[in-house]
Formats: C-alpha cells, sequence, structure tokens
C-alpha cells in the first residue's frame, strides 16, 4: 500500500513538473533565449544582452500603421534617442501619464529625442481616442501584437503602460512598467 502511495506521488510530482514547464515555455514561447546552456547570457554589441539587441530590431521590423489605417515603418526613427510607450485607450495609466509624455516630447524634440505611443489597441479605439486627446507625438496602432513585443523588450507581465528609452546606437537605456515618474525619464533623457 505504501509502495502505490509512494509511485502515485511520484508520477503527480513528474506531471506537475511538467506541466510547470510547459506553462513556462507556453508563457515565454515567444521570447528570444536569454542564455545558452551554461545558463551564461549572451550579449551583444554595446555590452548588451542578445535578447535586448534582437527586441530592438524587431521594434524596427514591427508591422505599425497610423490611427487612420495607413501602413508606417518604423525605421524612419533609426539612429536617433527614442522614447517608446505602449499603451492601450482602455488603461486608465496609460491616459493619465499621455500629459506628461507630450510635455516631455515638447522640452526634448530639440534636442533629437523622439516620443512614440504603441497603441497596444485596435485602429478604431485608438483612432475615436485621439480625437478627444491630442497628443504631442506620433501613435501608431500595434494591436494585439504590440504585447508581444514588448514582452520581447522585458515585460514578462504583459502590463501597461511599458516604456522604453533607446539611444541613437540602438541600445534601451532604460524599461519603465507602469506609469513613467517624469522626473527620473528626465534624467535618463539628459544622459543620452
Amino acid at each position: 500500500m505504501n509502495l502505490r502511495r509512494i509511485l502515485f506521488g511520484a508520477v503527480v510530482a513528474v506531471i506537475a513538473a511538467a506541466s510547470g514547464m510547459l506553462a513556462y515555455h507556453w508563457l515565454n514561447g515567444n521570447a528570444p533565449s536569454r542564455s545558452d546552456n551554461d545558463g551564461v547570457s549572451k550579449v551583444a554589441h554595446g555590452g548588451q544582452p542578445a535578447y535586448r539587441e534582437s527586441a530592438v530590431a524587431q521594434l524596427w521590423a514591427a508591422p505599425v500603421t497610423t490611427a487612420g489605417g495607413k501602413p508606417e515603418s518604423l525605421t524612419v526613427f533609426k539612429g536617433r534617442p527614442i522614447v517608446v510607450n505602449f499603451w492601450a485607450s482602455w488603461c486608465g495609466p496609460c491616459v493619465e501619464e499621455m500629459p506628461a509624455l507630450s510635455q516631455l516630447q515638447r522640452d526634448y524634440a530639440n534636442k533629437g529625442i523622439q516620443f512614440v505611443g504603441l497603441g497596444v489597441d485596435s485602429e478604431k479605439n485608438v483612432q475615436t481616442f485621439l480625437q478627444k486627446v491630442k497628443v504631442a507625438y506620433p501613435v501608431y496602432v500595434t494591436g494585439f501584437g504590440g504585447a508581444d513585443l514588448a514582452r520581447a523588450f522585458g515585460n514578462t507581465a504583459g502590463g501597461l503602460p511599458f516604456t522604453v528609452v533607446i539611444d541613437a546606437k540602438g541600445d534601451i537605456r532604460s524599461t519603465k512598467l507602469g506609469q513613467i515618474d517624469p522626473k527620473i525619464l528626465k534624467q535618463t533623457l539628459d544622459a543620452l
């Protein structure tokens, strides 16, 4: 009888472990590998982990549209400092931080820093939102594919808003899940 319980417990433990591994791989399935088999992080140019370099490449290649539905490319911003803000019209904290982001865009435009909004939302919702709220930077629609792009930058929680600062060389300088603190973001931008 005890042998049966031990075997049953072992089988349950193996199934639980396998389920956990499958869930981990399913949740992180689109994320590039962050380490070799020996657990050492891969590093690309500029001392950044290779997965972060890959995230920037994914950003430049991401299919985006204007709120009016016109296909665009983010490569026009390549080679200059850029602040990418992932947001959605239904996200209260996203909407609350937009005036601060707009003011920062105005403050840093003469330094060549470009802010960009990526709506993880429907084209219709973004269009309706932008008719009501004026934003001082370009806003594009990524649809729900934007969540995968944000995950590539390390947003494993999938939360919004999520902001990424990329310098002119294409190196990620900071990421922030949740509302930005304008003072902290200014420090990062001043260091570019």
